[in-house]
């Protein structure tokens, strides 16, 4: 992402310009060149003043200036007017400079320009202290390179040259090509040729933009570590997280604590305490409380698992969506549970693994296998395998419609179950209910219990209750009435209800 191969050979002339030989460092004696105009010396203080084209060397450095003042004894130089210092292809350039021989101190004020064939600093002062080895700019400063658009600019600078290390802070901002970075604090470590930023950063390039509040980033491998509020923002995605992983070259993306991705494309939202996410093979997964959420138009899937995988097409939009272990499903008025899930958002259906168990208003859906059509965000069909079964609550769990077989298709009306076509060792169990009229008042009254067995039953249904149905052969039925029921016959083979299966909403499915 960021390519700073010039950064490096900006920070070694900063280093060859007051440190090799070190600047104004080995001989303590100021030559005078020729087309220097006047010398005045003044006895009482020691100092010399050279005045008009001034063109001088000291400890190995040329400078020129309109005047300076220069005291031999106590090491100080100072030059005043278009002062112009050049060594080997570096020149500096400033309105006044003071410099101590002993202490090794350097202050430049006024247009301050620094620069070689390839780089250039300016700012409107700057310190440098030899001994340390570190130069200082504290009101704004700009380096850029001569031969290509890269800058940086900063409201307070550090260069340490010998380390190869540059500190930046205050509005740090710095730009190549099309990419900019942003941020408090900067620091930059050119033998690792990594950035360290502090406070409030943001990387911007073509078709990323990362925002964290701490962080480190290697400019040629193009990856980092970002922590505090990170986020790594693309055109059909986000990812969020306490701490993420940037590896821009091979387009992958990790995420460890709170993590948060959204597929902008296709609505989806899904949390987890850790991700991956991989453009090249196409896939993402959450695992540790994982959480996956389809806006719809009607209403919104919530689909918890200790595990998610997202899988992409060709065109890069969300194909598959794998849940793993714990499986749960909400919805407002569908709900399920299961060990293994598959949702295709391209063909709105979820399939169901491993004793999955679907739950419509009062009604609870068994089987080894289902799959479940959507439309317009509503069940639309549950096509069911192998020991379907289907119970439906009656009057607060007193009684139970029921309904079983080797493979079951249930039809749903905004997500009601209204008929069940049952194939294969159909049973049915029900509880009939009859109207009476008195005192012009109209009550309910439970008639008896009907057992019935057939190949294959179509079943009518009305807010759980039976108010039809249809067999395809002779079937073998008997009815009990209420005092006379059999508590044998009362209820399916495998008769388990098991409300407390059954998510109440998306937060405490997560617990």
């Amino acid at each position: 992402m960021i390519q700073n191969s010039h950064i490096l050979k900006f920070a070694l002339f900063i280093g060859a310009f007051f440190l090799h030989a070190h600047l104004f460092a080995q001989n303590n004696i100021l030559e005078l060149l020729p087309g220097s105009e006047k010398v005045i010396y003044d006895e009482r203080t020691g100092v010399h003043r050279l005045l008009g084209n001034v063109n001088f060397t000291y400890q190995g450095n040329t400078m020129y200036c309109d005047s300076a003042h220069y005291q031999e004894k106590q090491k100080l130089v100072k030059a005043f007017g278009n002062v112009q210092i050049r060594k080997n292809d570096v020149n500096l350039f400033c309105d006044s400079l003071s410099y101590n021989g002993s202490t090794k101190y350097a202050k430049l004020w006024g247009h301050v320009k620094v620069r070689d064939r390839e780089y250039k600093i300016t700012t409107d002062s700057m310190d440098y202290d030899a001994k340390q080895g570190k130069g200082i700019f504290r009101n704004k400063g700009k380096i850029e390179s001569i031969v290509s658009n890269e800058r940086i600019t900063s409201k307070v600078g550090y260069f340490y040259p010998q380390k190869q290390n540059f500190f930046f802070s205050g509005n740090v901002n710095y730009r190549k090509d099309d990419l900019t970075m942003t941020t408090d604090t900067l620091q930059f470590a050119y033998e690792k040729q990594t950035a360290y930023f502090f406070g409030p950063t943001q990387i911007v390039n073509d078709s990323v933009t990362i925002l964290c509040n701490k962080g480190w980033y290697n400019v040629q491998k193009e990856e980092g570590k970002l922590y505090k509020k990170a986020q790594i923002i693309q055109k059909n995605n986000i990812m969020k997280g306490d701490t993420l992983y940037y590896h821009g070259k091979i387009k992958e993306y990790e995420g460890r604590g709170n993590v948060f991705y959204k597929d902008f494309e296709q609505n989806f939202i899904f949390v987890g305490d850790k991700a991956y996410s991989s453009e090249a093979k196409k896939i993402t997964y959450l695992t540790g409380h994982a959480l996956g959420i389809k806006v719809k138009d009607k209403d919104t899937i919530f689909i918890h698992a200790d595990s998610l995988i997202l899988t992409k097409d060709s065109l890069n939009a969300t194909d598959k969506i794998n849940g793993f272990s714990h499986v749960r499903i909400f919805q407002k008025s569908i709900q399920a549970a299961c060990d293994s899930a598959i949702y295709e958002p391209k063909i709105d259906k979820l399939f169901l693994r491993s004793r999955p168990m679907v739950w419509a208003q009062n009604a609870e859906l068994k089987g080894d296998l289902m799959e479940i059509t959507i439309k317009d965000s509503l069940v639309e069909r549950i096509d069911i395998k192998g020991n379907s079964s289907a119970l439906m609550e009656l009057d607060s769990g007193k009684y139970y419609n029921q309904i079983a077989g080797r493979e079951m298709v249930a039809f749903f009306l905004n997500n009601e179950l209204i008929r069940s076509d049952v194939k294969g060792n159909a049973w049915t169990i029900f509880y009939p209910e009859d109207e009476e009229k008195t005192d012009s008042l109209l009550t309910k009254k439970r008639m008896g219990m009907n057992r019935l067995f057939a190949s294959d039953l179509r079943i009518y249904l009305d807010s759980g209750e039976v108010s039809g149905i249809t067999y395809f052969d002779k079937p073998d039925g008997i009815f009990y009435p209420m005092d006379q029921i059999r508590k044998e016959e009362q209820f399916i083979k495998g008769f388990q209800w098991n409300p407390l299966l059954r998510p109440k909403d998306p937060i405490t499915m997560m617990e």
